[in-house]
């Protein structure tokens, strides 16, 4: 039975009430396998992807240059923070190219919390509708791996995943 819920903030919705009892409605975990389609990192929607300065340092350095011209390269200010450019025409991540037909991330080592933590953002996590309309942009959602809901949170709050790589 599908489980109607209204998020206003993220404390909101850990807390969404579900059979009498204060959990989020995907309690039971979600299914996620990435298919490397490169649909998160594409547009048409204009975005952002934003990246912290250890971040901005691991991508210089696996890039074999200096952070100063990545950020000339590949990064703009945006207010007081920084995000990935996009391609002009098709809103791609720049680091996003297609090899023999398939969508692959340059940096994907190295890529932003932002793009690690994907598809497990807020706003997918609102609802049973918000995943599902999620689901139809990204064909690995809903599929594969099932991952328990601790396993979600982690995800969810491994913003320095640098301290600890894997």
């Amino acid at each position: 039975m599908p489980i109607n819920v209204s998020m206003q903030d993220q404390t909101t919705q850990d807390n969404t009430l579900q059979a009498g009892t204060l959990h989020p409605w995907y309690v039971a975990g979600l299914h996620f396998e990435c298919v490397q389609c490169g649909n998160c990192c594409s547009g048409p929607e204009q975005g952002y992807i934003w990246a912290g300065r250890p971040e901005i340092e691991l991508m210089a350095d696996f890039l074999q240059m200096s952070p100063q011209q990545l950020q000339q390269q590949h990064l703009k200010r945006v207010g007081l923070r920084t995000t990935i450019i996009e391609q002009l025409v098709t809103k791609d991540c720049v680091f996003l190219r297609t090899i023999a037909g398939l969508k692959k991330c340059m940096i994907y080592p190295v890529r932003p919390s932002q793009c690690r933590t994907w598809p497990f953002w807020p706003g997918n996590l609102a609802s049973p509708a918000d995943w599902n309309r999620a689901a139809t942009r990204c064909p690995g959602i809903n599929r594969g791996k099932l991952y328990a809901y601790h396993e979600i949170q982690a995800i969810r709050k491994s913003s320095k995943w640098w301290r600890d790589p894997r």
